[in-house]
């Protein structure tokens, strides 16, 4: 077994476990009424940033390179990324794991595997005015108009729609209830680095995610049917409204131009610069990608090669750390059934004092507290249209 190789390039934390030194700091997590509030690491912290192993605290590069070399790791452009076996969870190799970045469309991962389990897919969702005004709006849905839960779940995977992602979080009852679902849940994924406060990516003061902490969401996203399918769907259309329909093809072209290819997901900002994460399957093994602030244009590129070595070198290389189980399921409120964790409700929505429709069966009291929501316009790539 080789040594492992950290590149001190820029700055290090200590790899000590998190029971060395002073105590790690944490913050409370609301839960059900009469249950004690659990104590989760906060974002930066020496506990956070421990999750999945000691190497995974390095700010630079970790990887056990085995005797005789094999295939070289390639030279990715981005200040953080992670490759993992998504069978096993182990972390085969990463840069900068649990370094905190902006997460850009690559958070509507998280708004999916939150939300897919809840809302009924046949529910019909009224785009509100605060959805609408999403700059860019990508699914140009209309004040006021009803539009299917399952083709807004399309349009937020396939388009990277912000309007879409905005209208699914109210169809929770309110959107402050949804980004509350949507940070419960990824604590509820051992994800303690992502602070959302956008449901779509766009810019928002303080939304920051981590590769690791992406990794560990899209091997939730692996667990959820109705996530894949509408993920790898390489086409379908939306109706905005009687004869005006929008066709929805996925951006995400590592479905057909690289073998194996099975899903992800592609985002961009100014500040973010592109972030990506990508899944991919050859010989019953399942990888996943992630990438943060790369070089705007080489982000599935770079995601690409990651699994290129991933799957020359998976089972020759020892792990560098481990992807951490999702925590036991938070218990549910009084009198209310527990929610669902994987596929869609089948029975009829219940409805709420808003017109809103939720899964049958109701949602658990999981809530964290809230601060304003900013958000700001977008800046497009000249001469290329870019997703969120």
């Amino acid at each position: 077994m080789g040594a492992v190789l950290i590149d001190v390039s820029c700055p290090t934390v200590s790899a000590l476990p998190a029971s060395a030194g002073a105590p790690a700091a944490s913050v409370a997590l609301s839960t059900a009424p009469g249950t004690s509030p659990a104590r989760v690491p906060q974002p930066g912290s020496r506990a956070a940033r421990n999750i999945g192993g000691p190497l995974m605290a390095s700010r630079g590069l970790v990887v056990h390179q085995p005797p005789g070399g094999g295939m070289p790791l390639p030279d990715i452009p981005a200040s953080a990324w992670v490759i993992a076996n998504a069978n096993t969870g182990q972390v085969l190799a990463a840069r900068d794991p649990h370094g905190e970045f902006g997460p850009a469309s690559t958070l509507k991962v998280l708004t999916a595997v939150t939300l897919i389990p809840l809302l009924n897919p046949s529910a019909m969702v009224v785009a509100t005015p605060l959805a609408t005004s999403q700059q860019p709006t990508s699914a140009f849905l209309i004040t006021g108009r009803k539009y299917q839960v399952a083709d807004l779940f399309r349009a937020l995977l396939l388009i990277s729609a912000n309007d879409a992602a905005v209208a699914l979080t109210q169809a929770t009852g309110s959107f402050a209830k949804g980004m509350a679902l949507i940070n419960a849940e990824a604590r509820h994924l051992q994800a303690y680095d992502v602070v959302a406060k956008l449901p779509n990516g766009l810019p928002a003061a303080g939304q920051e995610t981590s590769a690791y902490d992406e990794a560990l969401i899209a091997r939730q996203a692996l667990t959820i049917p109705a996530f894949m399918k509408y993920d790898s769907t390489l086409k379908a259309t939306l109706e905005l409204k009687p004869g005006d329909t929008e066709t929805l093809v996925n951006q995400n072209y590592l479905l057909t131009q690289y073998r194996g290819g099975i899903g992800g997901k592609i985002g961009w900002t100014v500040s973010s610069e592109a972030t990506y994460v990508g899944l991919a399957r050859r010989n019953g093994v399942t990888l996943i990608a992630t990438v943060l602030h790369c070089t705007s244009l080489q982000e599935i590129t770079s995601a690409e090669k990651l699994l290129n070595w991933g799957f020359a070198m998976n089972g020759k290389v020892q792990p560098v750390g481990q992807l951490a189980s999702p925590l036991p399921a938070p218990a549910a409120a009084a009198g209310a059934a527990k929610p669902k964790t994987a596929g869609l409700a089948a029975a009829q929505p219940a409805r709420n004092t808003t017109g809103y429709a939720l899964a049958a069966g109701g949602v658990a009291a999981a809530a964290l507290a809230l601060g304003g929501v900013i958000w700001t316009r977008r800046r497009s790539l000249a001469g290329r249209h870019r997703p969120q």
